[in-house]
């Protein structure tokens, strides 16, 4: 009975160990859940640290760009020393209790597998932070280039409306310039017409001086003849009067001896 009693009192307690190392290894899981939460510790308590010119690398000296390509979950998390100093103060505590324990290996199992799961969840946060930031950048450089294309399209656009007035303005000066050149076309069509008609004039104007210049010429000529004429006129004249004059004296001394014969 008394045996039946230890018996007893050894496996209560027993029950007890297992209880407290499961409350202890919970205590643990509940601690690193919270620790979790916080983003400086969480790195610390996976070994996450920040490196000059690299980035984050984790305990291994894995970088971050690297993180997606391990195929081991744990790799993060399956040597961390806070929860294996952890795990091993609740063990040594309760020694007894765990020694040919399936359940409390189960627990312990079940701890890793989430302890691994936290920390894995905590790199794919910390590669999901650092892809928002890439991408952040990139929209931001986007929105910096459509900015940029943007003011540039305006700008191209206001030096088409430019270019477009210009153009405008210059079918004017064209059409305006077509209209000059049409008509001194026009112009130059008439000063020829018009120089051929004076040709013409001139010809007809040589030919009325060639003509006057002959009649003046035959002018000239009659002018001399009759010059010559009137100076054979007077001298007929004055053989004429001559003739007269001796004809009267004659004609009186006629009469004169005829009256005096008569006489």
């Amino acid at each position: 009975m008394r045996r039946s009693e230890d018996d007893s009192g050894r496996e209560l307690e027993h029950l007890c160990r297992r209880v407290k190392t499961i409350a202890t290894l919970l205590a643990y899981l509940k601690s690193k859940a919270r620790i979790m939460a916080i983003p400086h510790l969480a790195h610390t308590s996976c070994g996450i640290r920040n490196q000059d010119g690299v980035g984050f690398v984790d305990r291994h000296g894995v970088p971050l760009a690297d993180w997606s390509k391990a195929t081991d979950s744990a790799s993060c998390g399956g040597g961390s020393d806070d929860r294996t100093a952890a795990e091993g103060s609740g063990v040594q505590k309760n020694g007894d209790a765990v020694e040919g324990d399936g359940d409390v290996d189960d627990i312990l199992k079940s701890i890793r597998v989430v302890t691994d799961v936290m920390e894995s969840l905590v790199k794919r946060v910390i590669v999901a932070e650092s892809e928002t930031a890439n991408e952040k950048e990139k929209v931001r450089i986007g929105l910096e280039e459509i900015r940029r294309k943007t003011i540039q399209v305006e700008s191209m656009s206001v030096k088409v409306e430019e270019m477009e007035k210009f153009a405008v303005g210059t079918n004017g000066m064209l059409n305006e310039m077509r209209q000059r050149v049409e008509d001194m076309v026009l112009e130059t069509t008439r000063q020829r017409q018009r120089a051929t008609e004076n040709e013409q004039e001139l010809s007809r104007v040589k030919n009325d001086f060639e003509s006057l210049r002959t009649y003046v010429s035959t002018l000239v000529s009659v002018r001399e003849t009759l010059l010559s004429s009137e100076k054979q006129f007077e001298t007929m004249e004055k053989l004429f009067d001559r003739y007269f004059r001796k004809s009267r004296v004659v004609s009186s001394n006629y009469i004169l001896s005829k009256c005096i014969t008569m006489c």
